[in-house]
């Protein structure tokens, strides 16, 4: 059978649904002609102009709320990059026939983003059902009842949002307590071991995306060693915040008394078996040796932390990679590795939240942290982690959390 190009421009005019392409600043890009034709608008009144000047609120009616929560769907699409399904809507428009004469529309809109290649939304799927006419239809019919309907899903769509509102709320506040666990528990170190450092956690964009991921940079017990290490609690919120505390407490405990990094891991693995909530959690850790000028370093299903040597040559430490820390019920030794380094290198670790976009592959986050530390790496630590969060975080935030330090060797 004969290979078959399909006209997407064509299939998106014909769809019988109402859709409507948005940009991230919320223009129109684009609308189909069923968008057109229910909204009453043509094309040259649309494309190119903000949605809320096409179809802003109705002035005679203040209480109407179609479109703030229109927009507030819409931001939210941006900041999490997932779809987003709103309860039914009454939305006045004003007839294009008779300027200043409003007309009650019912719809209920589906904004879905478009993602690049860098998971950044880069347009939004707007997309209508409109149940006008059946509510028109009952009305004809049968004018009390439909009366009655449309009162009834007015305030049920009015309940909805109220509920989504209290919600949101309620998740917010438990969102301020995590935060203010996290900062506790992660205290933003200058300096350790006579060496500067910089450390930057951002919490994932939504209510509840906090406090899944720690750092820890301490001085070791022996000669001129300190150790930095950083891990990731799948989950989020109050319950994440707490298992993060008890195995970055565990892991800083074990460091100071144990033999390499392997080590450490292997003890804060076995704790992890016994802390409800530690599945799947990982971590990495590297003991530096400023004396030797070595790097010793062992991970637990972990991103490689990121050597960039003065001379711009990056090395991944990933050789020395092992399973999540409770992922063995009997837990074998894990391994470990050692590189060099010369005075002037950096020392990168971090979580997936940095590098990790959807439907991408990580090793394409990997090379995009590599470059950007390749080129800044003459910046101090302060500046060279600002840099990288602004050059690999989506503008909006990222849906993970991120937790990042830079060490000048």
């Amino acid at each position: 059978m004969a290979e078959t190009t399909i006209d997407y421009a064509a299939v998106y005019q014909a769809l019988p649904g109402m859709v409507a392409l948005l940009t991230p600043e919320l223009v129109y890009a684009d609308a189909n002609e069923a968008y057109l034709r229910g909204t009453g608008r043509s094309g040259e009144e649309v494309v190119g102009r903000y949605l809320f000047d096409v179809f802003p609120g109705n002035p005679n009616d203040p209480d109407a709320t179609g479109p703030r929560n229109l927009q507030a769907s819409l931001l939210r699409v941006l900041s999490t990059g997932e779809p987003d399904t709103m309860a039914l809507q009454r939305y006045d428009v004003e007839r294009p026939d008779r300027p200043g004469e409003w007309e009650k529309r019912y719809w209920s809109p589906v904004n879905t983003p478009v993602l690049g290649a860098n998971g950044k939304v880069v347009l939004i799927v707007h997309r209508i059902e409109e149940v006008t006419e059946l509510i028109r239809a009952r009305g004809r019919g049968r004018g009390g009842e439909a009366r009655m309907l449309e009162a009834e899903l007015y305030t049920r769509a009015r309940e909805l949002q109220e509920l989504n509102n209290r919600l949101r709320q309620a998740h917010a506040r438990e969102r301020e307590v995590a935060l203010a666990l996290q900062e506790s528990m992660l205290p933003a170190h200058r300096q350790v071991g006579g060496h500067r450092a910089a450390v930057r956690y951002r919490p994932a964009v939504g209510a509840l995306n906090v406090c899944g991921d720690w750092y820890d940079l301490v001085d070791l017990v022996s000669g001129h060693r300190i150790g930095v290490s950083v891990g990731d609690v799948v989950g989020h919120g109050l319950a994440a915040a707490g298992v993060m505390g008890q195995l970055r407490s565990a892991l800083t405990a074990a460091s100071r008394v144990a033999g390499g990094p392997a080590q450490a891991l292997d003890v804060v693995g076995r704790y992890a078996h016994v802390v409800d909530g530690a599945e799947s959690a990982t971590a990495v850790t590297t003991f530096v040796d400023f004396d030797r000028h070595t790097i010793t370093y062992s991970s637990a299903g972990h991103p490689p932390p990121v050597l960039v040597h003065h001379d711009g040559r990056v090395e991944l430490l990933d050789r020395a990679t092992d399973p999540p820390l409770d992922a063995d019920p009997d837990p074998v030794p894990r391994p470990e590795a050692s590189t060099t380094f010369a005075p002037g290198a950096t020392l990168v670790l971090y979580t997936d939240g940095l590098i990790e976009r959807r439907g991408e592959d990580i090793d394409v986050g990997l090379l995009r942290l590599a470059e950007a530390l390749r080129r800044h790496r003459t910046q101090d630590p302060e500046t060279l982690a600002d840099i990288v969060l602004l050059e690999l975080l989506p503008p909006g935030g990222a849906t993970d959390d991120t937790a990042l330090v830079v060490v000048r060797l």
